[in-house]
C-alpha cells in the first residue's frame, strides 16, 4: 500500500512528497524499514527497493510482519541529480534529528525520525559518491557494535566497518535513530549516479536472509554466495592518498587482496606521457575502496585498505 509520509507545499507551485510502500502479511508485529535516497546522487538503493517490493508483493503468504520501503527521503535531490536538498545547500544526512519548529528541511528531518522510530530494524542504504567505488559493506558506530554486528553479519556483505565513535557524525539518520533505541544499519556500496545490479542482488539476498532470521520472512532466500565477511575490529583501515596531481589509472579491482609492495594504481601525466606516482601498498590488505573518478590532486583519496594487525 502506497502511503504519503510527508507532503509540503513549496514556492513556485512545487511540492515535496515523500512516500512509502508499506507491505504487510501474516499476523507478525515486527516492522522493518528500508530507506534510501537521502542523497540525490546515490542510486544503488533504488534497485534494492524495486527488487524487495517485487519479491514481497509476489509472495505475501511468506511475509509475517511489515516491511516499509522508502525509496526517496530526498526526492527533490533525486529529481535534480543533486546530492543535497536543492535550493537549501544542505546535506540532508547532516540535519537529523531535525526540528519540528525549524526550516522546511529541519521539519522534514524531524518527521522522518518520528516515522521510523520504534521500528524493529532500519536499513539505511547509501552509494558512494562519484569519486569512489565501494564494496558492499555495513558501517557501524562502535557504540552500537554489540547489538548491530550480529544483525549486519546476516546481510552477507563483504565488509563490516566498525567506526570509532569519535568519527561518527551525530547529525546522521543512523546515529539519531540508534540513539533512540531504533536499531539502524548503514549499508554503503557501489558508486554515485550508477546502479551495480550484482551488488543490489547481493544485498537483496542478504536482506531476505536477515528477515528470515528475524521471523519476518518464511519464503525462499536466493542462494547466498559463500563469502568470508571481514570485520574491521580485527585490524586497521589504511587510507591511501595521492602524492601528485594527475590522472589515476587503477591496476587492481576493489574487493581484492593486495600484497605488500604491489602497485594498485598509477598517477600519470597525459601531457608528457610520464608516471608521476606508482601507488604501492606498504602492507598487504583487502582493498575495499578504490578511486572511480580519474582526475586527482595531491591528497586525493585513492583507496582504503583493511589489513590485519599482524600484517
Amino acid at each position: 500500500m502506497i502511503k504519503t509520509v510527508i507532503s509540503t507545499e513549496l514556492p513556485v507551485d512545487e511540492h515535496l512528497l515523500i512516500r512509502k510502500n508499506s507491505i504487510s502479511g501474516g499476523s507478525g508485529k515486527k516492522r522493518i524499514c528500508l530507506v534510501t535516497g537521502t542523497h540525490g546522487d546515490e542510486l544503488e538503493g533504488q534497485y534494492v527497493c524495486y527488487r524487495i517490493a517485487q519479491i514481497l508483493q509476489s509472495n505475501l503468504a511468506d511475509l509475517d510482519g511489515t516491511v516499509d520501503i522508502y525509496p526517496a527521503l530526498n526526492p527533490l535531490g533525486i529529481d535534480s541529480i543533486t546530492r543535497g536538498i536543492p535550493n537549501f545547500d544542505l546535506d540532508m544526512n547532516r540535519i537529523f534529528p531535525g526540528d519540528p519548529m525549524g526550516s522546511m528541511a529541519e521539519n522534514t528531518a524531524h518527521s522522518i525520525i518520528e516515522e521510523l522510530r520504534g521500528a524493529d530494524l532500519v536499513i539505511d542504504i547509501h552509494s558512494s559518491n562519484i569519486f569512489l567505488y565501494e564494496v558492499p559493506q555495513v558501517r557501524i558506530n562502535q557504540l552500537n557494535a554489540d547489538s548491530l554486528v550480529p544483525l549486519a553479519s546476516m546481510l552477507n556483505l563483504d565488509f563490516l566497518w566498525v567506526h570509532e565513535a569519535a568519527t561518527v557524525l551525530e547529525a546522521t539518520l543512523a546515529y539519531s535513530l540508534n540513539s533512540l533505541d531504533t536499531p539502524t544499519l548503514v549499508v554503503e556500496m557501489g558508486v554515485g549516479m550508477r546502479i551495480t545490479q550484482s551488488y543490489g542482488e547481493q544485498l537483496v539476498s542478504g536482506i531476505l536472509n536477515l528477515m528470515r532470521h528475524m521471523g519476518v520472512w518464511k519464503g525462499a532466500v536466493p542462494e547466498l554466495e559463500e563469502r568470508h565477511t571481514i570485520l574491521s575490529t580485527t585490524g586497521t583501515v589504511d587510507f591511501i592518498n595521492a602524492s601528485a596531481s594527475g590522472v589515476f589509472i587503477p591496476l587492481i579491482e576493489h574487493s581484492n587482496h593486495a600484497e605488500a609492495g604491489q602497485v594498485i594504481g598509477r598517477i600519470v601525466d597525459p601531457l608528457h606521457g610520464t608516471v608521476l606516482q606508482d601507488v604501492k601498498l606498504e602492507r598487504p590488505g583487502f582493498v575495499f575502496t578504490i578511486r572511480a573518478y580519474p582526475v586527482v590532486y595531491e591528497g586525493s583519496l585513492l583507496a582504503r585498505v583493511f589489513r590485519e594487525d599482524n600484517a
